[in-house]
């Protein structure tokens, strides 16, 4: 490859994690290296079950779709924009892919050679933790760290598959492993691993690690006879051992093998080689994780029968959640697993009601919206949903409309027993104002967009953030359809949405103190979600329906996708993306502690660190405030 074009590539990749990590000859070393594929738009890259390639990729312009076939369905898992990375499994595993990577439009993709990239892996802890804290990733959305760019998981959520939850959860490895003292020889060590039908042994000094020995070890060293079968067995293990605590996770054990080129890892009490030792994990105790550890809790909800099934669901969920964030896993990716949870119990209870009901008299979708429609529900908040059936003859349409306000009632009253409160302002589809057929959903959207303001109860900004839940997708598609051509250059319809998205109050005062409840139970305390949230929410959507960003939802995604399409105030967009995952684990963490919706801070509880961190991650929205004003040339509230 030419040095002109190398640097070129380098370029493009240092905007991206895990390559803004790496030196400017680094990033040029591995641009040398890389493979640049052309696919035409519906070509395919890999597919289900292909062998594993020795390049992980890049998207370099245009839109890659990650899919999967379940139940004689291609399932939508992602969607992967320029600097996003993907196909990463043949770092991690040795079986086939798990999905089909296919160009949505025509796309450049750069193929990263893996034995050039691994020495950057192993030397470069920023290198090594983006991968740690990114794998679990499935954002569709995606999406992670502090810059542009984000790595897609290459496991599904299918009940027979691999999925990211494991992620997230502990290693089932052998609790019984062989030890021997060190003044053991060879042959007798040999004996033993045979009978025992194991392939490694520890060496202990008072129960403590001191080395290893596996059967690469017997091959390398006693078979070529370099060491006669007499010699003590501390002569030819490996050290030092590489050591784990009890509670450690798959990826943290893959990236650990792959860091330090080993084939085990030594579980000690605490992780360390001065305590007892407690176990072995092996690369095939991992490659089994892989391929034979379903989404335990993807799996309980598809066989959920009742309510109170799913509630307990639910409430290994909020389990699962706190010990994601213990462990420091990037918000996104918590947010992404959490979505594919809520929408698995939403997809159930509709599941479940229409077993009720009988089949439906005709197509429709269930579409989340607000909260929920930007996977960002991480506490038990309410629930907010509408439901879209096809269009039918007029003497069907009552008849046909009774039957989805039904199973629209049987399915809220399902989630509100999981534990999803009703909807204060009606903002479900058990309400007919939100249950009806296509075309009158078409005229809604129509009112709400070229005539914004003349029924201003009746339009919520939350209607412009859905997500299929359950049914047809193509009339979700006739909606964001719909959506795209009504905002080009929708003047009238960005003027009340930018000042709608003007009203919150601010979040602080002018002496910078936080502007908190005044009266009321709540008096004293401060709203994280009406003064903090809800202004980069709002501000997010409105920015990304007038760039006509499509198929991103979530706020965080938004504002790092803003940061590439319009990069003169990237800075101000980038600077919000981190504000709006500091502000929503603020929020988490409240909600967690308490039981609650998380939506009131009482700041007199936080350190002083913690108070300064709360206030500098607010000080964005001044920016953005200003951004809003200029481009959508608001001077007053209307």
């Amino acid at each position: 490859m030419s040095n002109s074009v190398a640097e070129n590539i380098a370029n493009f990749l240092k905007d991206y994690p895990p390559f803004n990590y790496l030196r400017h000859d680094e990033l040029i070393q591995v641009a040398t290296n890389i493979g640049v594929v052309n696919l035409d738009k519906h070509k395919t890259l890999f597919k289900v079950d292909d062998k594993l390639h020795d390049s992980f990729y890049v998207v370099a312009s245009g839109v890659i779709n990650l899919s999967v076939i379940a139940d004689a369905e291609e399932t939508l898992l992602n969607k992967c924009y320029p600097g996003d990375v993907f196909g990463l499994r043949p770092f991690f595993a040795k079986n086939n892919y798990m999905m089909t990577a296919k160009a949505r439009e025509d796309s450049i993709v750069y193929a990263i050679p893996i034995a050039v990239f691994k020495p950057f892996v192993a030397q470069n802890p920023q290198v090594l933790d983006f991968l740690l804290e990114s794998f679990a990733t499935n954002t569709r959305n995606p999406f992670d760290k502090e810059n542009r760019g984000k790595l897609i998981t290459d496991n599904v959520y299918t009940e027979n598959q691999s999925n990211e939850i494991q992620y997230f959860q502990s290693l089932a490895y052998n609790k019984t492993p062989l030890k021997v003292t060190a003044t053991m020889i060879v042959k007798d060590v040999a004996q033993l691993m045979t009978e025992n039908l194991i392939d490694s042994a520890i060496i202990i000094d008072q129960n403590s690690p001191l080395g290893i020995v596996t059967d690469t070890d017997f091959r390398t060293k006693i078979a070529n006879g370099r060491f006669p079968i007499t010699t003590s067995i501390d002569k030819i293990m490996s050290v030092p051992v590489i050591t784990v605590p009890e509670n450690v996770s798959v990826a943290e054990a893959q990236l650990l093998l792959l860091k330090h080129n080993v084939s085990h890892l030594c579980v000690t009490i605490d992780g360390s080689d001065k305590s007892e030792v407690k176990g072995i994990i092996s690369e095939h105790d991992l490659i089994v994780a892989q391929a034979n550890n379903p989404g335990v809790l993807i799996k309980e909800i598809k066989r959920s029968l009742s309510p109170k099934e799913l509630k307990l669901v639910r409430e290994k969920l909020t389990d699962l959640i706190q010990s994601s964030i213990a462990k420091n896993i990037p918000l996104p990716h918590i947010y992404n697993i959490t979505g594919e949870i809520i929408t698995a119990i939403i997809r159930r209870s509709v599941e479940l009601a229409i077993l009720d009901l009988g089949s439906p008299p005709s197509r429709f979708a269930w579409l989340s919206i607000g909260s929920q429609g930007r996977k960002e529900q991480l506490l038990l908040t309410d629930q907010d949903s509408i439901l879209i059936f096809e269009d039918v003859a007029p003497e069907k349409y009552r008849d046909v409309k009774d039957y989805f306000l039904k199973l629209s009632k049987r399915t809220t009253a399902i989630l509100e027993k999981v534990g999803y409160q009703y909807c204060p302002n009606g903002h479900m589809a058990s309400n007919m104002l939100w249950c009806k057929s296509l075309s009158d959903w078409i005229k809604q959207y129509n009112n709400w967009m070229k005539m914004p303001g003349e029924k201003s109860n009746d339009i919520s900004s939350i209607f412009f953030d859905y997500e299929i839940a359950f049914g047809e997708g193509k009339i979700e598609d006739i909606i964001a359809d719909l959506i795209a051509a009504n905002a080009k250059n929708n003047a009238l319809f960005f003027d009340y949405l930018g000042n709608d998205a003007l009203r919150k109050n601010p979040p602080l005062n002018f002496f910078k103190k936080f502007n908190v409840e005044e009266e009321g139970e709540h008096k004293g305390k401060f709203d994280i979600k009406n003064r903090g949230i809800m202004p980069l929410v709002d501000g997010a959507r409105l920015f990304a329906l007038s760039m006509n960003l499509r198929g991103i939802n979530n706020t965080y995604s938004r504002f790092k996708q803003l940061a590439l399409v319009d990069p003169k105030f990237s800075e101000i967009y980038l600077n919000c993306a981190d504000a709006f995952l500091i502000l929503s684990k603020f929020r988490t963490l409240e909600g967690l502690k308490n039981d609650s919706s998380g939506d009131l801070i009482n700041i007199d509880e936080l350190s002083k660190v913690e108070r300064e961190r709360l206030k500098n991650a607010l000080s964005p929205m001044k920016d953005l405030e200003e951004l809003i004003k200029d481009k959508f040339q608001l001077t007053q509230f209307s």
